[in-house]
């Protein structure tokens, strides 16, 4: 059973407090996902982020074929980080640990997702070639509209997407 990890970090320059509100909202991340994927949230984010809340989204990542997402809110920790879980969906896990933290002139935010590939040698075979260069493209694309939407910081730190 293998168990891929993925890491991204990004800082912007905006308050702790402006990171959290977009965060929290669980209607943003239809703003930071590829257009391309068809996102569409069914239900549950009527009300802002809070522990034990169940999302249920459309998404259409490959050859137009829909799936249907349904992830749990697990932990919040007020303008520090939050968990969701996939509990339905493409993944056979999906572990997204958000965390947020203030830094000179901003925020670094920080994303660890822990994830295995459903159909066991298959979907390790298909990893490389179909999973992991999908999952940097919808990350980069993340990058790019948070800095559309609130600039970029100068620092000494990139952004940065790793798969460990």
């Amino acid at each position: 059973m293998k168990i891929y990890t993925l890491k991204a970090k990004q800082n912007l320059p905006i308050t702790i407090d402006e990171a959290w509100k977009f965060l929290s909202n669980p209607r943003n991340l239809k703003i930071i996902t590829p257009d391309y994927m068809g996102f569409e949230i069914l239900s549950g984010a009527d009300r802002d982020m809070y522990a034990g809340q169940i999302i249920q989204y459309i998404v259409t990542p490959v050859a137009g074929i829909k799936n249907k997402w349904v992830t749990e809110i697990t932990h919040v920790v007020d303008k520090t980080y939050f968990v969701d879980e996939q509990r339905f969906g493409p993944y056979a896990l999906w572990h997204h640990k958000h965390f947020i933290k203030e830094i000179p002139g901003g925020v670094e935010m920080e994303d660890i997702i822990d994830y295995k590939i459903p159909f066991g040698i298959l979907g390790q075979l298909a990893h490389p070639i179909l999973v992991k260069p999908k999952l940097k493209e919808i990350f980069k694309y993340r990058e790019k509209k948070l800095t559309e939407l609130f600039g970029t910081l100068d620092t000494q730190t990139e952004n940065t997407i790793v798969f460990v």
